[in-house]
């Protein structure tokens, strides 16, 4: 038992809050959440959510100091901080400074969030040097020394702690390691008066001085059967996080940004979906300045609040964004919480005074199957309360959720994943100068597509009739509202038509006109995917000059499809009837794609190759890596080492996890060997390297996959092709072939990501 359990945590937002109270689960005293700073005073382990994330830093000063007044000064004091170091960290220690000694210990080692050198890693890698600042509006830190602006110590040891704050300096401490932290704790806790600031790992680390209690079961009598998933976060893995709620079943409602914010948004779509549905998710489409964020989230809030009045069943709530989540929670009147468990890191279960449950986490926590992970631990017929540092993963295999069929007031939920019919394939047009309009035509009307799948064309549906005509065809362009509107017939080819094109614009010639219908038509396909209304992606080619003199600047559709669904890191795959190629870079400069190739991206390139290679059907395939200087280096007769730099550690890395990986090998030596059977995968290390080869030696089959993405996304293995566009003579074999792949990869069990 520790010395004192009279402990005050402070944090910045809700679901920071959650997640550090959560960490007292299992111990004595039980934490209380609360969301109103004057009651800072309670005794035992308290809990305040001070909403100040997004206030301006006076607001925030202000609030941290009125609230340590209330507060006895004896008291153990734990700032909650982000673990990305986002927030008023600066001026909150500036406020702790002048009351007395600070500790600072910022890792959360459990999601590879670790301090060396007082530097913050995710994952090994800097915070500057990565892109999850990405939606704030100056860039990361250094160091946190950048962050904390009184003076400070790097202490690389516990021991340092005692010297540094003696000097008067905050002691920022480096941490690798939950054992880290423990240390730093119990050295921390020997100053007199010490206030500590931190993440959650931090709080886990003081609960874990607390004595522990038995479990206690949640009352089944509490239990609601609706789930509805709020994801008001920017982060860019709710977008995966999402789709994948969606493809397991739950139904998608959007709102729009400018009409919450104009307070124009409908909410009857949201009201019926969770009158006839188990889950339900609702995100917010566009976006908005800075500025606007927290009235976004106001608005968020108030429109769920409305919806939730009128429901007959009030559903449970799932709360990404610890912003939305408080706007949620004061939208509902609720103005205290009791955490009762923990789904995942980060993902909290509460329950509200009138026994709703409400989970809340951090947006950019959690993999893919995070939502799929809380909606199961909800439907679940057992959620015992426990420790979050032993906490029962339910198997989705076992939850209700994810059954044949959730039964909910006489209504049938079924995965749409499902492969009991065809998968619904997005065929975006591409640029509509180009071939594009004249290799979908006839590749939609092919009578083995029809029984693949059900393609519907985001385009335009003038362009595609213009393209028929050229090409001599007779057949139905007919334009659809919906997704759900199209229909599978002979000689139809359904089209949601964004009408975007000029009737008279020129084949074959440069237009930013076209260059921007081709942005919006993939923008689009992204949507309907993010939200399960399609099942994959496939393209027509864009034209990159095009697309750059629109205003989007990309490289291509790889880059531009990676942004729209918000992935970090994606591949390049081309397949052939005769040859598979994935890419460890694509289109940068030569310069600099050698300078970019490291082993971490040769292996994660390769890693996701093979995984496609598997759930396609070949369960051991066989890898052969390029060099990338003539004859492999030629054992360091070309270049300066760079394959033993850059892919000899890779290649050692994935045959010690039993890959069955070769090389570097001399380019032309690899896809010789390919090109007769000996390898099942070439990985190539730039652009021109992989390209060459595959349309040697199989361009009108080639399809282009984008392999790493949340949804499928073939294309065909060709350009816009100017020169012949407009004639009726492009080869539509590609497509055909594209939309083949689009419709196996759709109907296998898992997405290539």
């Amino acid at each position: 038992m520790s010395t004192s359990a009279d402990i005050l945590v402070l944090a910045d937002d809700l679901s920071g809050a959650a997640e550090a109270a959560a960490s007292f689960l299992g111990r004595v005293p039980e934490a209380r959440l609360v969301l109103d700073p004057a009651h800072a005073d309670l005794s035992g382990v308290t809990v305040v959510d001070l909403n100040t994330r997004a206030a301006p830093p006076s607001q925030t000063d202000s609030v941290l100091e009125s609230t340590l007044d209330r507060s006895p000064a004896d008291r153990l004091t734990i700032v909650k901080i982000d673990s990305l170091l986002r927030g008023h960290i600066g001026s909150t220690v500036d406020v702790l400074a002048d009351r007395g000694p600070v500790v600072v210990a910022a890792g959360l080692p459990g999601l590879g969030r670790t301090v060396r050198d007082g530097v913050l890693h995710v994952d090994g890698v800097p915070l500057h040097r990565t892109d999850l600042w990405h939606l704030e509006p100056a860039p990361p830190p250094l160091s946190i020394t950048d962050v904390v602006r009184r003076r400070s110590r790097i202490c690389s040891s516990p021991a340092d702690i005692a010297v540094a704050v003696a000097d008067g300096a905050v002691a920022i401490c480096d941490v690798a390691s939950d054992a880290d932290l423990n240390a730093t704790l119990a050295a921390a806790r020997q100053v007199p008066g010490v206030q500590l600031v931190g993440t959650a790992a931090l709080t886990a680390a003081l609960a874990r001085t607390l004595d522990a209690i038995a479990p206690v079961p949640i009352a089944e009598s509490n239990w609601h059967s609706v789930i509805l998933t709020v994801v008001g976060t920017g982060a860019r893995n709710a977008t995966a996080q999402v789709a994948a709620l969606v493809g397991a079943g739950a139904v998608p409602i959007t709102v729009a940004a400018d009409e919450l914010l104009t307070g124009t948004a409908e909410s009857s779509r949201l009201a019926e979906a969770l009158s006839t549905h188990a889950q339900v998710v609702l995100t917010i489409t566009g976006s908005v300045p800075a500025a606007q964020r927290t009235a976004l989230a106001s608005r968020l809030g108030a429109h769920v609040a409305a919806v939730d009045r009128g429901a007959r069943q009030r559903p449970d709530l799932v709360l990404t964004g610890g912003e939305t989540a408080r706007a949620v929670i004061d939208a509902l009147g609720y103005d205290a919480l009791r955490p009762v468990d923990v789904v995942h890191h980060g993902a909290v279960v509460s329950v509200a005074s009138d026994g709703r449950r409400i989970v809340t986490r951090p947006g950019s926590f959690g993999d893919r199957d995070s939502f799929i992970d809380i909606a199961g631990h909800l439907s679940s017929s057992r959620a015992d309360r426990v420790s979050p540092t032993h906490h029962p993963m339910l198997s989705p295999t076992h939850h209700p959720m994810f059954s044949p069929t959730h039964q909910l007031k006489g209504t049938t939920m079924t995965p749409n994943s499902g492969t009991a019919a065809l998968p619904v394939v997005a065929v975006t047009m591409g640029d509509g100068a180009g071939i594009g309009p004249e290799v979908i035509v006839p590749a939609l009307l092919d009578d083995a597509v029809a029984g693949w799948c059900v393609p519907v064309v985001i385009g335009d549906a003038k362009r595609l009739t213009q393209a028929a005509h050229i090409l001599g065809i007779t057949c139905d362009i007919v334009a659809v509202e919906t997704v759900g509107d199209a229909r599978v017939a002979p000689g139809r080819i359904n089209v949601i038509d964004l009408d975007l094109l000029p009737a008279d614009l020129p084949w074959g010639e440069l237009s930013a006109i076209a260059g921007n219908a081709a942005y919006e038509y993939i923008r689009v396909a992204s949507e309907l995917a993010v939200r399960g209304e399609v099942q994959a992606i496939c393209t027509a080619p864009l034209n990159k000059e095009a697309l750059h003199a629109a205003g989007h600047i990309y490289p291509g559709h790889t880059e531009l499809l990676a942004h729209l669904t918000g992935t970090e890191e994606v591949s390049m795959m081309l397949s052939s009837p005769k040859l598979k190629v994935i890419h460890v870079t694509t289109h940068i400069g030569l310069l600099d794609a050698v300078a970019k190739i490291e082993p971490g991206l040769v292996e994660r390139t390769v890693r996701r190759g093979h995984d496609a290679l598997v759930r396609s059907g070949n369960p051991h395939p066989k890898i052969g890596l390029c060099g990338i200087n003539p004859h492999a280096g030629e054992n360091g007769l070309f270049g300066y080492g760079e394959e033993d730099q850059k892919i000899v550690p890779a290649v050692e890395a994935l045959v010690a996890d039993g890959i069955d990986a070769h090389g570097p090998l001399p380019a032309d030596t690899a896809f010789f060997l390919a090109g007769r059977g000996d390898y099942d995968l070439i990985v190539a290390m730039y652009h021109d390297q992989g390209h060459g080869p595959v349309k040697v030696l199989g361009i009108e089959a080639g399809v282009n996959i984008t392999v790493g993405l949340p949804v499928i996304r073939t294309s065909v293995d060709h350009g816009t092709a100017f020169d012949i566009a407009g004639k009726g003579i492009a080869e539509a074999g590609s497509m055909v072939e594209a939309l083949r792949q689009a419709a196996e990869l759709a109907t296998s069990t898992t997405v290539l990501n």
